[in-house]
């Protein structure tokens, strides 16, 4: 296994174990978190272990116009039922993503050094936020890293209402002019939404 030094570098992804693991230590410092996701690799860890790094190959990502929005979806986003807004209220959408009880998870991976370092990113335009408001309270929203070549590597979403993180998230898309949608690892929620595998070659080479 790679271990990090302070030089902000990582093994080549080739180098990573079959579940896509990479490199383990270093830090979330904003250069080091930027060489990373230009590099196809991103952080995920649970609070008490050590950063890891995952490279996964095949990638789980969607294509903007293979979004799939069901009907009852259309029906629902034209009744304006949710106010949704970008970068509005990006400290929340993280704390409430780092809320979600995840399915064989027993903490939180949004640890306060992360909500702390994706701030920072966001507040030197890398991270972005979409918030989901009903009656003026925040009851969905998502949050990733957008690096201004036509990637937007997404992180974590939550709601509180049902259907409020995918009226976000299907918004966000269909307003943007993303080319790829970098969903790192496979759920059934993203697969409905169009969500299908490529190699980690070819999204490298949309980075």
């Amino acid at each position: 296994m790679n271990f990090l030094t302070n030089k902000i570098a990582f093994p080549n992804v080739s180098e990573a174990t079959a579940d896509g693991l990479l490199a383990i230590g270093g830090d979330l410092s904003t250069k080091r978190l930027l060489h990373a996701y230009q590099n196809g690799i991103f952080p995920w860890f649970e609070d008490q272990e050590p950063i890891l790094w995952w490279s996964p190959d095949p990638r789980f990502v969607i294509h903007p116009k293979d979004l799939k929005v069901s009907k009852s979806m259309k029906r629902l986003l034209k009744k304006d039922v949710f106010k949704i807004t970008k970068n509005k209220a990006f400290d929340l959408v993280m704390q409430n993503c780092a809320k979600v009880n995840r399915k064989d998870q027993h903490g939180t991976w949004i640890t306060n050094e992360m909500v702390n370092a994706y701030t920072q990113m966001h507040k030197l335009g890398y991270a972005v936020s979409v918030e989901v408001w009903q009656n003026e309270e925040l009851v969905g929203g998502l949050y990733g890293v957008d690096l201004g070549n036509n990637v937007f590597c997404g992180e974590s979403m939550f709601a509180k209402v049902s259907n409020a993180s995918k009226a976000g998230f299907i918004t966000f898309v269909q307003q943007s002019n993303y080319k790829l949608i970098d969903c790192q690892l496979h759920t059934n929620h993203l697969e409905s939404l169009g969500g299908s595998y490529i190699s980690r070659d070819d999204f490298l080479k949309y980075l």
